[in-house]
Order: C-alpha cells, then sequence, then structure tokens
C-alpha cells in the first residue's frame, strides 16, 4: 500500500495525480480522500470544495463521459477498479491533449475545470467520490467529447462498442467539432470611468459593468450575477469626490461605495475564488513621510482617505487579492493636466499649489500594469503603481504642461495649500504622495516615467 502522499503533474497542464497512503489491517483500509493543510502543501490548488458527489458503477463496463465541467473536482475511488481518461477541452495549444491511468483506491486526480473526464469500471460494484466547487445545477452545460473518437486515441480496456454508454454520451461530438470551453474572464466594476476605460483596452476580453446599471452597494446587484464565467474582478469603481466627502451626504456616499460595496465583493469573491484587484489611493497617509512603501501603516487625514483604507483592509481578507495603490490619476477625462492645457490655450496664468508633491499616473500605465500583475501572478497583496521619475509639486506639473502647449512656464505662478484654500470648503490632502516603486518593478513591471507620458497626452 501506498505510504506517502505525493503528487505529480501530467501531460494536461492543471490535471495533478495524487498518490493516497491507505492504512489498512484485516478488517480493511482507511484513508484520507480530501485533507486540505497536506494536499495545499504538496501542491494542490485551494480549489474550496462545496460538495460531495458519489457515482456507483454496478457493473463492470459502465462508462461516463468524457465531460469537462464549468468546475474543478478532486476524484477517487472508493471501492473497486476503474480506467480513467482525460482530455484536455480548454482553448489553447494543449486542446485534445489526453492521458489515462488505471485507477484504484490509492490514486485521487485533480480536474481542473474544462478538463474532460471519463471513467470507465473494471469491477462490478466500483463507485469513486467526487468533491466539486461549484454547486450543481440541472441547467449546467457541459463541453463532450465522443469516447471513441480516433483522434483522442483512448485504448479503452472494454471497448466502447460493447461497454454500458448513455445513449447522450454516446451522441458526443468528435474533437474537430468541439468547440473549446470558454475560459473565466475578468469582470470590470466601473468600466467606463477614466481608469474602467483604460481597463477595458488593455482587457478586451473582459466583461465591463456601468455604475448606472450596477450598484455596488447593492447585495442583489451581486447575486443576480452568473460567477461561474469570471475568475477576476478588477473594481475600478469608488467615490473619488474628496472635497464633498467632507459634507454629510458626502460622507455617507463614499463610505457606501468605498466600504460597503466591497464588503459584498469580498464575500462574492471568498465563495467563488475570486481575484480581486482593487485601486487605492495615497490618501490613505497623511503625507508625513516623504515616501511611501507598501508597509507603511494608514494615517488618513479626511473622509475619502478614510474610507479608502477602510476598503483596503476588507479587501486583504480575500486571499487572492491584488490591492494597487496610485496617486494623481490622470485618464480619458476631466482632469487637472486637461485644465491646464486649456488655460495655456486659453492664455490665463494661473496660480498652483507648490507644496503637495507626488508622481502623475496615467491611466493606460495604470492598466498595462494591471494586466502585468494578472499574468505574471506575483505574490498576493498591495503593490504600488504610479508614473516614475522626479517627484512632482503640481505647480512643477503646470509648469512641465504649459511648456508642452506653446506656453512660458514662467506664466504659472506657485502658491501654497494654505493659500490656494483659503475662503475654500476643502479636504485635508498629504503634502507627500510619492509611492515606492520598489516592490511593483521587482515584479517586473517599470512604470512609464512621468515626463515620457506627458509628451504623449498633451498634444
Amino acid at each position: 500500500m501506498t505510504t506517502d502522499l505525493t503528487v505529480r503533474a501530467t501531460a494536461i497542464d492543471g490535471l495533478l495525480v495524487l498518490d493516497l497512503p491507505l492504512h489498512g489491517d484485516s478488517r480493511g483500509w482507511f484513508k484520507e480522500s480530501w485533507q486540505r493543510e497536506r494536499m495545499l502543501a504538496i501542491g494542490l490548488p485551494d480549489f474550496g470544495p462545496v460538495q460531495q458527489n458519489v457515482s456507483f458503477n454496478a457493473h463492470a463496463g459502465a462508462t461516463r463521459g468524457i465531460h469537462a465541467e464549468p468546475w474543478d473536482k478532486l476524484v477517487s475511488l472508493a471501492t473497486g477498479r476503474a480506467f480513467g481518461a482525460w482530455v484536455d477541452l480548454r482553448p489553447g495549444p494543449g486542446f485534445g491533449t489526453s492521458i489515462t491511468l488505471d485507477l484504484d483506491p490509492t490514486l485521487a486526480i485533480y480536474v481542473p475545470r474544462g478538463v474532460g473526464n471519463s471513467y470507465q469500471a473494471l469491477e462490478d460494484g466500483t463507485s469513486y467520490a467526487y468533491l466539486v466547487n461549484e454547486h450543481w445545477r440541472p441547467d449546467v452545460v457541459y463541453t463532450a467529447v465522443a469516447l471513441d473518437d480516433p483522434a483522442l486515441d483512448i485504448d479503452w480496456p472494454i471497448p466502447i462498442i460493447d461497454a454500458e454508454v448513455s445513449e447522450k454520451d454516446r451522441a458526443n461530438p468528435l474533437l474537430d467539432d468541439v468547440t473549446p470551453m470558454e475560459p473565466r474572464r475578468a469582470l470590470i466594476l466601473g468600466g467606463y470611468g477614466q481608469l474602467g476605460r483604460a481597463l477595458r483596452a488593455a482587457l478586451p476580453d473582459a466583461d465591463a459593468v456601468d455604475l448606472d446599471t450596477f450598484d455596488t452597494t447593492d447585495p442583489a446587484a451581486y447575486t443576480a450575477v452568473d460567477w461561474a464565467r469570471y475568475d477576476t474582478v478588477v473594481n475600478a469603481a469608488a467615490y473619488t469626490a474628496v472635497d464633498a466627502a467632507e459634507s454629510g451626504d458626502g460622507r455617507r456616499a463614499a463610505w457606501a461605495a468605498n466600504v460597503t460595496a466591497l464588503t459584498h465583493l469580498a464575500r462574492v469573491a471568498r465563495r467563488h475564488r475570486l481575484t480581486v484587484v482593487h485601486i487605492s489611493s495615497d490618501y490613505v497617509f497623511d503625507g508625513t513621510q516623504e515616501s511611501h512603501d507598501e508597509e507603511e501603516p494608514f494615517s488618513p487625514l479626511g473622509v475619502y482617505g478614510q474610507t479608502k483604507a477602510a476598503g483596503d483592509a476588507v479587501v486583504a481578507t480575500v486571499d487572492r487579492h491584488y490591492v494597487v495603490r496610485t496617486s494623481w490619476v490622470i485618464g480619458d477625462g476631466g482632469n487637472f493636466v486637461r485644465t491646464m492645457a486649456r488655460l495655456a490655450k486659453d492664455g490665463v496664468s494661473p496660480s498652483v499649489v507648490d507644496d503637495q508633491v507626488g508622481r502623475l499616473t496615467f491611466t493606460d500605465d495604470l492598466a498595462r500594469g494591471i494586466v502585468h500583475l494578472l499574468r505574471t501572478r506575483p505574490t498576493y497583496g498591495t503593490y504600488n503603481l504610479s508614473g516614475s521619475g522626479a517627484p512632482m509639486s503640481w505647480y512643477d506639473v503646470a509648469r512641465e504642461v504649459f511648456a508642452r502647449c506653446g506656453r512660458d512656464p514662467g506664466d504659472v505662478t506657485p502658491t501654497s495649500t494654505g493659500a490656494y484654500g483659503a475662503d475654500k470648503d476643502l479636504a485635508p490632502r498629504p503634502k507627500h504622495s510619492v509611492l515606492d516603486l520598489a516592490k511593483i518593478e521587482g515584479a517586473g513591471f517599470v512604470p512609464m516615467p512621468v515626463t515620457a507620458s506627458l509628451d504623449s497626452y498633451v498634444v
């Protein structure tokens, strides 16, 4: 009998074979067919099973499949012996790859979503149990392929013509006629704002919802989504009216959009094993440190920063999360750079704050960095992501914009935050918003220099 719990890879990406220790004596044997802690330690994905099923085959020759279900599962025999066959029915270079194994109670097979599986009983009274990470529903559509397709070259111990097979399975299509299982995709919340538009361009296969039709603060909005279609949610939705957040109505709206909405999203993400990408802000800090790394404790000054810090903490409860902290976002819409460009062209000479220092972040570059995280999958957690290069004040940025518009940068006058805010009802701002980029650069992403992005943006 097997004495060590081990895991083996196969020719099908993600399909794993586990050797299960059997502990037996004259009475029979005992095994742990699912032991989360030990199995994760040797490389089994944390697939989050929610339902256990048992299939009993009364007679040798009973054959089921080849079906690819829209969930992951872990299969092991409880009694008897079987022959297993698996076919990759996911899009990509592995499509059509098949493997076979003789099965007995010492083995378990981890079958990822989209891999077709089939089992042929080799003894009467063979039964197998399997754990799945989605609840079975009668309306589930399976991708399937013919058991006897010559292209698969499966050497069935009992020929399919002699086997006990359902009429439905005998009617499954040949591999050449199979449409690969649709991969799970990303869903962008707030997909029509400045960042959302850039994300839709960077993730063309993603779905996106508008905040006019998807109320992130309403739990019912989440229950209406078929989450089996998705593996990632990018949250580009937020309340960002920094000054209005200091009012009574604004405070309530900011907490609802930036915190309550994330409790709904985090609950869904944990249930459906989603990766969550959430956009954070330099406003979670008070700006007393000249540069902020990912380990700095929260110290927000105003309501907006308080809600963003609380939202970050909620998202951190999701195992697979990327909190992407950014600053001074510039995209397709009204923003500081466009305002300065308009003033430059209109002959206006503005006074601009010179004692708030940070770096601009252009939405195209921010979206590019998010895609990099999703494709390379570095360690989950928080990553700072802004434009690179020397820090600037808002005054410095205005001068750069004026120069690119053909105006004398000297036409911009510096002023202090206090002087600019006199007689205005403004929220407090951090004076230092520079984000340390070492962690994101260590993960292989190099942000664009702010000056280069300005060259492309100001035309």
